[in-house]
């Protein structure tokens, strides 16, 4: 597909079928959060890849237990069959910059890990148009608790999840209501 018409296609879906997703696809959206740029190519991303109803109802029990759900705004969601927790390792950045030819070491005026995962993220969301498929991305809710789960190690911080399959009907958020700002409103071509 044509990369204007997957980035215009781009929306977040909240809405999910259970269809499981092809072996080969989930291979393409994982190898392609890992093609996303890197700071220093320091590569400080780590991906927790949960596949399926059991491992998805994993993260869910950890990040929404059951008595929260009844309220829940979008019950669809924990229909995704796919969940991608996108991790930074912020001392493997500590550790590439104090490298000789990075030589700069602490402090970092902006958390480049946190940029580089959410570089991931995006690949994903766009990887998921392209493949036909719905994504979302959102916080990671309790990360205490996700990291017991799976044994994540201590060092690692989650950006977000990213929740990907079949989309189903639903209601669009309200955020979509929202008209988009126009180019001639968010951008400044040589001056303010």
């Amino acid at each position: 597909m044509d990369l204007e018409l997957v980035v215009s296609r781009r929306r977040m879906v909240r809405n999910f079928q259970p269809t499981p997703l092809r072996p080969a696809d989930v291979d393409r959206l994982v190898g392609t959060a890992l093609r996303g740029p890197s700071a220093g190519f320091t590569q400080g991303l780590d991906l927790l890849v949960l596949e399926g109803p059991a491992q998805t109802g994993r993260y869910w029990d950890a990040t929404l237990p059951e008595p929260r759900r009844a309220g829940f705004a979008w019950p669809g969601l924990l229909h995704a069959p796919l969940l991608i927790v996108f991790f930074a390792h912020p001392q493997a950045y500590a550790e590439r910059y104090a490298e000789p030819d990075k030589g700069q070491g602490a402090p970092f005026p902006v958390p480049w890990w946190h940029v580089d995962a959410a570089f991931g993220a995006m690949l994903v969301l766009l990887a998921a148009v392209d493949l036909g498929l719905g994504a979302l991305f959102f916080r990671t809710h309790r990360p205490p608790a996700v990291r017991a789960e799976f044994g994540v190690p201590t060092g690692y911080e989650p950006t977000g999840t990213v929740a990907v399959g079949h989309p189903a009907p639903g209601r669009p958020s309200s955020s979509q209501s929202r008209p988009r700002r126009p180019l001639t409103d968010a951008t400044h071509h040589g001056h303010w």
